[in-house]
């Protein structure tokens, strides 16, 4: 019995959409599942996307995490249900039904029809619920479509019903009216969580003028801001109560003496506007604090404790002049500030970003564009000191990209800040991959957190369950948890949550004894980030049903996302089950970096800068995509810009090796008519060593996958897979070619346990070598190989190692000289501390880097020394005055190579160890020969490696016939002839190329399998070295 036959050169692309169809057909992804029934379970939070776009290879990077782990899992024993979920309210669907409708704004909207307008949001959100089920199956992840949860599904919805009302009920809930990141464009606040995300801020160019406020004590106080149009709303001037502000005296344009107050340390930046002022006096903020001013504008003049200077810590003097012009309507430090003195919270702004009636100048106007004629205004009146415009990062709204607005607005909170110091504790309590994200950009930001602002004035989203009297005579709030407590006290049935049919519930006031107030619920709906962050418990409709399941499933397991969500899906995951469950949310979290577009933006459907992935998949295969973005540095929080020749590269350094590998297996052992088997005890030396190296990245692969370190696992596969094809099998060839059983089983071994230990990195390819490999269902139908499947053999893999180092270290020399390896030289010479571990490898070392002799000492000083030079840039600003102490005792001899505890090499010069960069050592050999360090070594270790380069005629008569050997080999390819095929071979080459042959002339026949050599003439079909030479093949009779 033998091997089915194999394709030499694979079409990745062709044979995956064949193991595609066959996981169909054979529905081996339920199979995985079911094998493990009763099994522990693996919770793994799937973070649902926005189904308004198609996928891009942010998604399919996270994906392919979301896919890999699972996998994992399942080959070790549990059982992971792989539920997909979809992100359906919010912003983002409302944003496009508008553009598709043609409508813009609550007004349109609600002439519209609140529930057309929501109908138009279902379907966009689930219109490419096919198109992401069509990519997700071509990636090869496994999931769960038929049972996925939708966040507008009545069931999860009611779920956030009930997490609203139990934090309501443990007063983590209030409304409150403050200053908010607003969209105008929306017409809706955001959150904090919401302008913190990665792709917010935008550079914008603002207008920026230095106003001029007339103090009652005589002085104008200067003031600088980027928000002109805030100016018509001011109500107080901020100092910082310690910086130092001086007094200037300048002479105006009537010759009237004019005194400027501003901070000293700012001077310099004023210095062209206060060109000619003397400085008469300083004060400090303290000073100032508490002075009055004339209002710039009429508005508000009458506005109670407000207009005069008031302490702030948050003043600075990096720009500006040090003082600060506040609008507590606008800026949420200033309604603070503001506000602790009385000064009330104003806000002439709609809900479109225009100025009110409250500022009958400006009224209907948009703020941003009133700015022109608010500083027109201001200079005529001689003002504005200074006017330029200022270039700044500012943030967008994370779904329109329109600029935002901070105001004052009522919202409904979660007082995050109430168990703040309990979300700290108990992240200690989360694995986080990498690592530094815990205590980085997680931790800082809950460790900061302010409190949550969780309603928006839109229509699309899960209700706000607030019912309140319209009637403030007779005030009751009344906030539902469950459709059977609406069912109860509105006396309908309740099929529906959205607006507007919860809208539609209404019901008298129970308070109001004349029956005529009415109990209606408030407008606004939730940010859809709390349904994202209800995902856990949601999904699966608790408290209402699986409770059990929940609670002892609850922590998950596992969930990925990009770094981003470290403000966003990870946040309010943590926020939510801190105050619901007073236990974090998720016990492993991998935060990757950002996938780049071409334009090297953060990828996005919304600016279209990538490439459709499904042309990469159709080029090169998911697999080659998969091991691309798994194996990059993006794993540990580096961001990436993908390119196609990351994919190719996957092919071309790890898929095609393995695949290599089973094609050059079935070859020789179906030429031998036999097939292998799953046996570790052959005692052949390469035997040995592949399954020891095998032993060894098993243990590496188990350690680093239960990390969840992909990164550090890929790697590690792709130093084997260098052992495994360049060493083992080349090494191995004329075994295979022999039929050697040891060699064929031992190499179905290694393929069978890798296939398996790579089916969660390479899940197509490893079934597509696996299955005819083995004649199993599926290799993801198998247990995770472990370790100790095979023997370990330490010392014969550093013993082995060192000599593949010995091998490539000569090889390079060889090409640094122009030495073809089909050259045979006389000797090299090997010098390394422990040479007697490559004794028994002599022969191999010979053959592989074709030398007659391979000399052994353990004596590298007399070999090679080492030349020590000192950078004096690189030393003097670490050593300063002991640098030229170290100069000394290098040129004295007073140096020597250190080792530290993990075998990395040092130098240590007059006592002081120095650092790299701020030296160079240079290898000095003895005597003739080209030589080289071993890279394995390292200089430090003293590894050396000397090849005697000279050529006798033998050995040039040697080299020649090896060039023969090759192109010979080359006509048999040309001629279509089998591996085993015995040939009858004719050369016609000159006379001098002849003779040189002649003593190697069994070399030539024995290599390319000639009965019979005639030295005849023919039509030239090549060149060697420079000579046109005949070669003729044709099978032996």
């Amino acid at each position: 019995m033998t091997y089915p036959t194999v394709a030499a050169q694979p079409s990745f692309p062709a044979s995956e959409l064949d193991v595609l169809a066959f996981w169909d057909a054979d529905a081996t992804f339920e199979a995985s599942i079911a094998r493990r029934e009763g099994a522990d379970e693996f919770v793994f939070y799937d973070g649902p996307p926005f189904a308004n776009g198609l996928p891009h290879y942010g998604h399919l990077l996270t994906g392919f995490v979301k896919d890999a782990i699972p996998r994992y899992r399942t080959m070790r024993g549990q059982q992971v249900h792989r539920r997909f979920g979809w992100d359906c309210h919010g912003l983002p669907a409302e944003v496009v039904a508008e553009k598709e409708l043609g409508i813009s704004g609550h007004p349109a909207i609600t002439k519209f029809g609140i529930d057309k307008f929501n109908d138009a949001c279902r379907t966009s959100v689930l219109r490419f619920t096919d198109d992401w089920h069509r990519y997700v199956t071509r990636q090869a992840r496994w999931v769960d479509f038929e049972h996925g949860y939708k966040t507008l599904d009545t069931p999860y919805m009611e779920s956030v019903m009930w997490a609203f009302k139990t934090l309501w009920d443990k007063g983590l809930v209030y409304e409150g009216f403050r200053v908010l990141a607003y969209c105008w464009r929306c017409e809706t606040p955001l959150s904090n969580t919401e302008t913190r995300m990665d792709d917010v801020y935008k550079d914008r160019q603002d207008p920026a003028i230095t106003v001029q406020f007339r103090l009652d004590s005589g002085e104008n106080i200067l003031a600088w801001t980027t928000t002109p149009w805030t100016l018509p709303s001011n109500l107080a001037l901020a100092v910082g109560p310690d910086i130092d502000y001086a007094v200037m005296e300048q002479a105006d344009k009537d010759g009237v003496a004019q005194r400027y107050i501003l901070a000293e340390s700012r001077l310099s930046a004023y210095e062209k506007e206060l060109a000619g002022a003397i400085q008469v006096g300083t004060l400090t903020g303290a000073e100032l604090v508490g002075r009055g001013y004339t209002p710039l504008f009429p508005f508000f003049a009458d506005t109670e404790n407000a207009f005069h200077v008031l302490a702030a810590d948050f003043v600075s003097t990096e720009d500006g002049t040090g003082v600060v012009h506040m609008a507590p309507g606008f800026g949420e430090e200033d309604q603070i500030v503001c506000n602790a003195v009385g000064i009330p919270t104003i806000c002439p702004m709609d809900e479109h970003g225009r100025f009110t009636a409250d500022v009958p100048t400006y009224a209907g106007v948009h703020v941003f564009d009133s700015n022109a004629d608010i500083i027109k205004a201001l200079k005529a009146r001689g003002l504005v000191v200074r006017h330029d415009s200022y270039q700044h990062s500012y943030p967008h709204c994370w779904r329109c990209a329109e600029p935002l607005v901070y105001r004052a607005i009522s919202s409904w909170f979660v007082q995050v800040t109430a168990f703040r110091d309990r979300m700290v504790e108990l992240n200690q309590e989360i694995r986080w991959v990498p690592e530094h994200v815990k205590e980085g950009s997680f931790g800082k930001w809950i460790a900061n957190a302010r409190d949550w602002s969780i309603s928006r004035n839109r229509f699309w989203g899960s209700p706000i369950p607030v019912w309140r009297s319209d009637n403030p005579e007779f005030p009751r709030v009344d906030v539902y948890g469950s459709i059977a407590d609406l069912e109860r006290d509105f006396g309908v049935t309740v099929t529906d949550l959205h607006r507007p049919y919860v809208d539609d519930l209404v019901r008298p006031n129970p308070d109001d004894p004349s029956g005529k107030s009415m109990m209606r619920r408030v407008s606004q709906v939730l940010d859809c980030w709390f349904e994202s962050g209800s995902m856990p418990f949601a999904q699966v409709h608790y408290p209402f049903e699986n409770r059990e399941w929940f609670e002892s499933h609850n922590p998950g397991d596992f969930i990925v996302e990009y770094i981003g969500q470290t403000r966003g899906w990870f946040y309010t995951l943590h926020v939510l089950a801190t105050a619901l469950f007073d236990r974090p949310s998720f016990r492993t979290c991998v935060s990757h970096g950002i996938v780049q577009g071409d334009d090297g933006q953060k990828m996005s459907k919304s600016l279209n800068n990538y490439v459709d992935p499904m042309g990469v998949f159709d080029a090169y295969g998911s697999d080659a995509m998969r091991w691309y973005l798994l194996s990059s540095s993006i794993l540990r929080g580096a961001d990436m810009i993908v390119s196609e020749e990351g994919s190719r590269d996957a092919v071309r350094q790890v898929m095609l090796p393995i695949w290599n590998s089973w094609y050059f297996l079935s070859l020789y052992a179906n030429a031998a008519n036999t097939r292998g088997s799953f046996r570790t005890d052959s005692t052949d030396m390469l035997d040995r060593y592949i399954l020891a190296k095998l032993h060894d990245l098993l243990a590496t692969l188990t350690v680093t996958m239960d990390e969840y370190d992909l990164y550090a696992a890929c790697a590690s596969v792709r130093s084997f897979l260098d052992a495994l094809t360049n060493w083992y099998v080349r090494r191995s060839r004329d075994r295979f070619w022999a039929g050697d059983q040891d060699a064929i089983d031992t190499l179905h071994t290694v393929l069978s346990l890798l296939c398996r230990a790579l089916a969660p990195l390479l899940p197509l390819t490893t079934e597509a070598v696996y299955q005819p490999l083995t004649g199993e269902r599926s290799v993801h139908l198998t247990d995770w190989p472990t370790a100790d499947l095979v023997p370990a053999d330490a010392a014969l893999v550093d013993a082995m190692d060192l000599a593949r180092d010995v091998c490539s270290s000569t090889l390079r020399l060889r090409k640094a000289h122009q030495l073809r390896v089909r050259q045979p030289l006389a000797t090299l010479q090997i010098a390394v501390a422990g040479a007697d571990r490559l004794a028994r490898f002599r022969d191999l070392i010979a053959d592989e880097v074709n030398v007659k002799q391979v000399d052994l000492t353990d004596d590298v000083a007399s070999v090679a020394t080492f030349d020590l030079q000192v950078v004096p840039a690189g030393l003097g600003p670490r050593l300063g005055d002991k640098t030229q102490h170290v100069i000394k005792a290098v040129k004295s001899g007073d140096w020597q190579h250190t080792v530290d505890a993990n075998g990395g090499a040092g130098v240590v010069a007059g006592g002081v160890a120095l650092l790299e960069g701020e030296y160079a050592l240079k290898m000095v050999v003895q005597g003739d020969g080209a030589s080289t360090p071993l890279s394995g070594s390292g200089v430090g270790n003293g590894g050396v490696v000397v090849l005697d380069t000279a050529l006798t005629p033998e050995l040039t008569a040697e080299g020649v016939t090896r060039d023969l050997v090759r192109m010979v080999q080359q006509a048999r390819r040309d001629a279509g002839l089998q591996v085993s095929d015995r040939i009858a071979l004719t050369l016609g080459v000159p006379e001098s190329i002849r003779r040189q042959v002649i003593p190697f002339q069994h070399l030539l026949t024995d290599a390319t399998l000639a009965t019979s050599l005639t030295w005849g003439a023919g039509e030239p079909t090549g060149e060697l070295d420079g000579d046109p030479i005949h070669v003729g093949v044709a099978l032996a009779q």
